[in-house]
């Protein structure tokens, strides 16, 4: 095993995958959850998003806290997505990747 994608919070059934194991799983389903959403949504905006990058007593181990900015047409329409993903590396590579984020917004 390559590594695993696991996002927790994802109901069964939904288009975005509960857990993807190895690799070429993980590139495919992405790639065709991605290719399902519109080409004309909005982009995240990278000079507005940010993260916070946590340590823990493993040093394999470590949390980010990410808050992705959607721009709207107005600047009030911004919309922040925040998740928490919680990666664990084996020979420096991802082996897990928890990913917690609301489930709404990949239904």
């Amino acid at each position: 095993m390559d590594g695993v994608l696991e996002a927790p919070l994802v109901p069964a059934g939904a288009a975005f995958s509960r857990r993807l194991v190895g690799r070429e799983e993980i590139r495919s389903a992405m790639a065709a959850y991605y290719e399902r959403l519109p080409k004309d949504g909005p982009a995240p905006n990278l000079e507005k998003t940010g993260f916070v990058l946590h340590t823990t007593a493993d040093p394999d181990v470590f949390i980010a806290e990410i808050d992705t900015v959607f721009d709207g047409e107005d600047e009030g329409d911004n919309v922040t997505v925040s998740l928490v993903q919680i990666f664990r590396i084996r020979d420096g590579k991802i082996a897990r990747l928890r990913d917690y984020f609301a489930p709404e917004l990949v239904n």
